[in-house]
């Protein structure tokens, strides 16, 4: 049988059984009905049970995954909550005298068409999806049909699917579920992301697995390569059994690492720390040997809260991290709400496009109270450890200057009222701009640090949304634009004796790492089973031989391709010369 290949989204090696998780009939029959109550009631009843069954998906997410992964569940939440869907599908119950079934359809199918015509609006693609596997769920209910339940697999498989909702992935018991494959998807889609939290090897984008492989086909799924191979050879087996093998012993020689210093070959320092989204995150950060936490995303204390959080409960969640990282450095990001991250308690504007609207920094300056309030939380907060703050979505100097300003005007208000105040605070931006790492060199003046938001960054630099599988090509980290960029923010921040970090995907990326070393980045900040791998890579490389490579990807490579060549040509070397 052929070999099929796809986009490696979670290292690992795996050999099972397939296990086809097949979407369920959903059919029905449209019936015109009498008793229109009795539909709205059974309705009502698929919407409650719809309810449970996602917060009780959302609490396993959080238990296994982290708060953060979590958060993606309050929107299929606040899908079922929303009376611009369930009231116009109770109206057409009443009116047209349909059954809950066909209402619910045709609403939902009205809305999903609506928002996935807006190509030129990623957020809404989006909350396409959201509809899409949220009215399955009600309409499963109503049916009385049980939609796939990853939690019932009790036996080791590799788990084969068109896509794996984020639902789905939630479920999955790391003991049994040995990997996942699917048709479509890419490395930044939610499947992918949580795959890597739960460390279960994964391969997406293979068009057409599920079509050619049958429930219970033997597999070997190389999420290192990007290959499955069905019903291998023993031959094969044996192969593959052997680099199951060498893979433990590399992950269990990177478990020494964790208390070591993150050195090169030839002794340069660089720091790596951990991105996280809750407090809870922390542990995770320390176990796998972070030196920092290099990106804590304040946002979800607000998308996990009814209401605005207060200043003590901020307080108290800045003063837990801070105490809990010692006298290592916390950078914390000032309320990034807006594009895809929405509060039902903060009315923002319907806009055409979220991502590039009112968000971030921009709220934050135009809701001064509120922008206040966290201030006075991190300030207060900042005497019991290493704080570094930095602010969102920035685009001009004046926007730096002017939040600035306000965080020292809170700053004397607070020490005013006699609160103790560290006085080693630094303050940054995030570079995800590209008006803003153009002019780095401006900024680097007035700033104490950058943090480069490579997600953002490449995505608005490339005029490519990452999330769209059309024009996904172009989510391009080498390219040598993207690299030419990155190149000036850290040279414009060094010129000035400042420091320059990175929090976005690319930071953890093991062809991006040896590039970003050669760079002169100071602080790689990245998911905490990243850590780990990264600092490994590290210690094999000399800065010398990477500031040679980084030196010729920008002035000499043309294109993503020739860039990914010569960086495997360069590690393939470096791991010869440490073998």
């Amino acid at each position: 049988m052929t070999n099929y290949s796809g986009i490696a989204a979670s290292d690992g090696i795996a050999i099972a059984p397939a296990y086809l998780l097949t979407e369920p009939d959903l059919s029905f029959e449209s019936v015109t009905i009498s008793d229109a109550q009795a539909e709205i009631d059974r309705l009502d009843q698929a919407l409650v049970q719809a309810k449970q069954e996602i917060s009780n998906i959302r609490q396993t997410a959080a238990e296994s995954l982290g708060e953060e992964e979590a958060q993606v569940f309050d929107a299929h939440l606040l899908v079922l909550e929303d009376p611009e869907l369930t009231d116009q599908v109770k109206a057409k119950i009443e009116e047209e005298k349909m059954n809950a079934e066909r209402a619910l359809k045709d609403v939902s199918d009205m809305f999903i068409m609506m928002f996935e015509s807006m190509e030129d609006n990623p957020y809404m693609q989006e909350r396409a999806a959201d509809i899409r596997d949220v009215s399955e769920r009600v309409l499963a209910a109503l049916l009385g049909v049980k939609l796939p339940s990853p939690t019932a697999i009790n036996k080791e498989v590799v788990v084969l699917a068109h896509d794996l909702t984020p639902s789905d992935t939630a479920q999955l018991n790391k003991r049994y579920v040995k990997a996942f494959v699917t048709n479509i998807g890419g490395r930044t889609s939610h499947s992918a992301i949580m795959a890597r939290s739960l460390e279960i090897p994964a391969i997406v984008g293979t068009e057409n697995i599920t079509q050619v492989v049958k429930d219970g086909d033997i597999l070997i799924v190389d999420a290192m390569e990007g290959i499955v191979i069905p019903n291998p050879t023993p031959e094969q087996i044996a192969e593959y059994e052997q680099k199951i093998k060498e893979y433990e012993a590399l992950k269990a020689e990177w478990a020494q690492l964790v208390d070591a210093a993150t050195e090169t070959k030839d002794g340069h320092h660089v720091e790596i720390g951990a991105n996280i989204g809750t407090p809870k995150d922390v542990e995770g950060a320390l176990s796998h040997g972070a030196e920092a936490i290099g990106l804590y995303r304040t946002e979800f204390l607000y998308m996990d809260s009814a209401d605005f959080p207060t200043e003590d409960e901020q307080y108290d969640a800045y003063k837990t991290v801070l105490e809990s990282m010692g006298d290592r450095p916390v950078v914390v990001r000032t309320m990034d709400i807006g594009g895809d991250k929405e509060l039902p308690y903060l009315e923002l504007p319907e806009e055409m496009n979220p991502f590039l609207g009112y968000r971030a920094i921009r709220i934050s300056l135009d809701q001064k109270d509120m922008f206040r309030t966290q201030l006075r939380a991190l300030l207060r907060a900042s005497v019991h450890g290493n704080l570094k703050i930095m602010f969102p979505m920035i685009a001009t100097l004046e926007e730096f200057r002017e939040a600035k300003g306000f965080f020292e005007e809170v700053k004397a208000e607070l020490q005013g009222e006699g609160q103790e105040v560290s006085d080693s605070i630094e303050v940054g931006i995030m570079i995800e701009i590209p008006a803003a790492a153009v002019l780095a060199h401006q900024f680097a003046k007035e700033v104490d640090f950058f943090s480069i938001g490579t997600n953002d960054l490449i995505q608005y630099t490339m005029a490519a949304d990452r999330m769209n599988e059309r024009v996904s090509y172009l989510y391009q980290p080498y390219n040598p634009s993207i690299l030419t960029l990155i190149k000036h923010v850290i040279d414009s921040s060094h010129k000035e004796g400042k420091w320059t970090g990175m929090c976005g995907e690319m930071a953890g990326d093991q062809t991006a790492v040896p590039l970003l070393l050669g760079m002169g980045l100071d602080e790689f900040s990245m998911s905490a089973t990243s850590v780990l791998k990264t600092r490994s890579l590290i210690k094999k490389l000399t800065l010398a031989d990477m500031q040679a490579l980084a030196d010729k990807a920008i002035n000499e490579c043309t294109t993503s391709q020739e860039v990914e060549a010569l960086v495997q040509e360069a590690v393939e070397k470096a791991n010869q010369a440490n073998a």
